[in-house]
C-alpha cells in the first residue's frame, strides 16, 4: 500500500502567514504541521509516499528530502493550480498505479493516526474507508449521510443544511476504483474536482464504502484559532524535559520543555504545558503561560506570553501581555513601554515589526 500526503493549497484562511510559505510548514508544538502526517503514514506501514505541492513549496522538500532519514521513500507530485482532492488523486495515478493508497491531508491533525482506517480496510472486503468525526457546524466540511440502518448513503460537500453532523476528517483509503469514478465526475461550483463527488459515484456505481469514526481528537488546521487548539491538543500529550539552563530565581512549573543552549533567566516564569525551543532567552520578567509554544533561537523579555505560537527567531520585548496570538519567524513585537496590563492578540507573518 502506498501514501499520498497533500500539502498544496494556497491557504488564504492563514494569511499573513502564508505569504511567505506554504502552511503545512507551520509548527504544531514546535513542529512542522506536515511531519505529523507523514508519521502517522509511516506508523501505518507505509514507505512509499507521495508528497503532493501545490505553488508554495517553500521548505517542504528541504525539511523531508527524499524521505529517507524518516525511513520511507518520497516522491514529490506537483498541483499547480488547486483543483480539487480528486484532482490530486489523478494526477498522481502514475505514482499510485494500481495499488490501494492511503489520502491523509497534511493540514489535518487527529491523535489515533491513520493506522486504523489502514486496518479496517485490509480486514475486510471495501473498496473506500473514510474517516468521519461528528461536528458542530457541518457547513464547513464535506459530510458523511448514513441511512436509518447506520450504513454509508452518501456525501455532501459543505452542505447549506445540517443534512449530517458527521464530517470527513481528511483520511481516506482506496482502491483502484476510484480513478474511474473520477473520471465519470465533473468540476463544482468551485472549479474543483470533490472528493466528496468522487466517493458518491463510487457508491453509485455499486462499490462498497465504509465508514470509520475517530477515536481521540481531530483537528482540521484551517484557521488561526485552530491552529492554537491543535497546540493545545498535542502540548497535553506531549513528554518533554528540560536541556536548557534555569538560573536561580527563575520559575518551572508543570510540563515544560525546554531545548538545548536556551537560558530561562532570573525572574522568568514558565508554566506548562509549554515547549521552548534551542537557544532561546526567556527573561528576565518574563512570563510564559499554558499552551505556549515557543521556536528556536527566540527572545522573550519583559511580557507576557499565553496560549500562543512563537516561531523561531522571534522578538517579544514589548511590556504586555500577549494571549492566543501568532507570531511569524523573525517577526518583532517591541516596546518601549511596560505597561503588563493591556493585552494584544496578534497574527504577524514572518519578519513583521510591531511597535507598541
Amino acid at each position: 500500500m502506498k501514501g499520498l500526503l497533500l500539502a498544496g493549497g494556497h491557504g488564504t484562511r492563514l494569511r499573513p502567514l502564508t505569504f511567505t510559505g506554504n502552511k503545512h510548514m507551520l509548527p504544531i508544538a514546535n513542529r512542522p504541521m506536515i511531519l505529523y502526517g507523514l508519521e502517522h503514514l509511516i506508523n501505518a506501514g507505509i514507505r512509499e509516499i507521495g508528497v503532493v505541492l501545490g505553488p508554495i513549496k517553500e521548505g517542504v522538500k528541504e525539511l523531508l528530502g527524499d524521505g529517507s532519514k524518516f525511513g520511507a521513500r518520497i516522491t514529490y507530485i506537483d498541483q499547480p493550480e488547486p483543483k480539487g482532492l480528486a484532482h490530486a488523486i489523478s494526477i498522481s495515478r502514475d505514482f499510485l498505479g494500481d495499488e490501494p493508497f492511503v489520502m491523509y491531508l497534511g493540514d489535518n491533525l487527529l491523535k489515533q493516526g491513520a493506522k486504523p482506517f489502514v486496518e479496517a480496510f485490509e480486514s475486510g472486503s471495501s473498496d473506500c474507508v473514510v474517516g468521519a468525526a461528528r461536528v458542530d457546524d457541518p457547513r464547513r466540511y464535506g459530510v458523511v449521510v448514513f441511512d436509518e440502518r447506520g450504513r454509508v448513503k452518501g456525501f455532501v460537500e459543505k452542505p447549506r443544511e445540517p443534512i449530517s453532523h458527521w464530517a470527513l476528517i481528511g483520511v481516506y483509503v482506496f482502491n483502484r476504483k476510484i480513478f474511474d469514478a473520477i473520471e465519470r465526475i465533473r468540476p463544482s461550483w468551485r472549479g474543483e474536482l470533490e472528493i466528496t463527488d468522487a466517493i458518491q459515484a463510487l457508491l453509485d456505481g455499486g462499490a462498497r464504502v465504509d465508514c470509520r469514526f475517530v477515536q481521540g481528537w481531530w483537528k482540521d488546521t484551517g484557521r488561526p484559532e485552530d491552529l492554537l487548539e491543535a497546540n493545545q491538543l498535542v502540548l497535553q500529550e506531549l513528554e518533554m524535559g528540560i536541556e536548557g539552563r534555569i538560573e536561580p530565581g527563575a520559575k518551572v512549573t508543570g510540563n515544560v520543555g525546554i531545548g538545548e543552549g536556551t537560558v530561562v533567566r532570573d525572574g522568568a516564569t514558565i508554566r506548562g504545558p509549554a515547549i521552548i525551543g534551542r537557544r532561546c532567552e526567556i527573561g528576565p520578567n518574563a512570563y510564559i503561560g499554558p499552551y505556549t509554544a515557543i521556536g528556536d533561537e527566540a527572545i522573550v523579555r519583559n511580557s507576557e506570553v499565553e496560549n500562543s505560537i512563537i516561531m523561531s527567531g522571534a522578538e517579544i520585548d514589548c511590556g504586555r501581555r500577549i494571549v492566543d496570538s501568532l507570531i511569524g519567524h523573525r517577526a518583532k513585537v517591541l516596546s518601549q513601554e511596560r505597561n503588563l496590563p493591556r493585552g494584544l492578540k496578534l497574527i504577524l507573518g514572518d519578519m513583521t515589526y510591531v511597535g507598541v
